[in-house]
């Protein structure tokens, strides 16, 4: 004979439920109204934003991927985590980041110990005054300031201006024209600062010498199965600009291949051969849309410093 569910219990069940979805729900939407909280306070104008979901890296098993294991190898690291008791890999959870002309800005979401912070500035050489931390960096251009946007929040600055921290308390209209991807990590930047960049690695600067023309960037890496995807999104000014870049990242894609045959070699797993080769590419109007599948070998040599 079937035992059916008593009526009270599985009203129970089913509010339960209802329950859940609603807190997962309004946990997704708080994060996401901080995160527009944090894009705001960073520098207006010529700001490169990256953002790193490390809680989310950690449960995902790929953190490691990233090289961050290295850092304890850094003796200025390591004298930091002995003085301060943090560590990185273990208490930060989640930060954005923006690379401004003036300086670096962070936004950090993390467990930390205000106490011993200000200890740790002021055996350095350094004040703090109404939570308002300065202390002098590795280099003259290297001024270190910092506070408590929230107990678990800390905005800080790297920058010649011994205050340049400060700007992170204001809010103002953020750059990003649109919401931020739903990945563990990403980046945005104006298209132009391509040009201005420094060494690329191999195999990438003729992609980058298309993109620099086009409004701005957005990368992001995401998660599928046991891989990354780099997922990238090209903002261009017009429907027939976006065509354009569409029909030279596939000739450009389709010429990597053929100088790899041609050589009588096959696209290499471990180095960017083997994720530029496989690249896809589709165009939304004013916008294309690109990805790159990133497999493990390629990771692995990423975070032993290979190309």
């Amino acid at each position: 004979m079937e035992r059916r569910i008593p009526p009270a219990l599985l009203i129970l069940l089913v509010a339960l439920a209802c329950a859940v979805a609603v807190l997962t729900v309004a946990r997704f939407r708080a994060h996401g109204r901080a995160l527009e909280d944090w894009l705001a306070r960073m520098p207006a104008g010529d700001t490169i934003l990256l953002y790193f979901d490390v809680e989310g890296l950690r449960r995902l098993g790929i953190l490691e991927w990233l090289a961050l294991s290295q850092l304890g190898e850094e003796p200025e690291y390591r004298a930091f985590v002995e003085q301060t008791g943090f560590d990185l890999r273990q208490d930060l959870q989640e930060a954005l980041v923006g690379l401004h002309p003036d300086g670096n800005f962070f936004l950090l979401r993390g467990r930390f110990d205000w106490g011993t912070l200000a200890r740790f500035v002021r055996r350095n050489g350094g004040s703090c005054r109404n939570s308002f931390c300065r202390v002098a960096g590795s280099r003259p251009e290297r001024r270190i300031s910092f506070f408590p946007l929230r107990p678990d929040v800390m905005a800080l600055a790297v920058s010649r201006d011994s205050s340049a921290a400060e700007q992170l308390q204001v809010r103002h209209a953020a750059w990003l024209p649109r919401p931020a991807p739903k990945a563990p990590v990403w980046a945005a930047f104006p298209s132009h600062r391509l040009a201005a960049a420094g060494d690329l690695p191999t195999g990438t600067r003729l992609f980058a010498k298309v993109l620099a023309e086009t409004e701005h960037l957005v990368f992001a890496l995401h998660p599928v199965g046991d891989r990354l995807e780099l997922r990238l999104e090209v903002h261009c000014k017009s429907p027939s600009q976006a065509r354009a870049v569409l029909v030279q990242l596939e000739g450009l894609t389709e010429t990597l291949r053929e100088m790899i045959a041609r050589e009588s070699k096959q696209p290499n797993p471990r180095d960017l051969s083997g994720v530029l080769t496989r690249g896809v590419f589709e165009q939304h109007e004013a916008r294309v849309a690109a990805v790159w599948p990133l497999e493990r070998p390629f990771l692995e040599s990423l975070a032993a410093g290979g190309p």
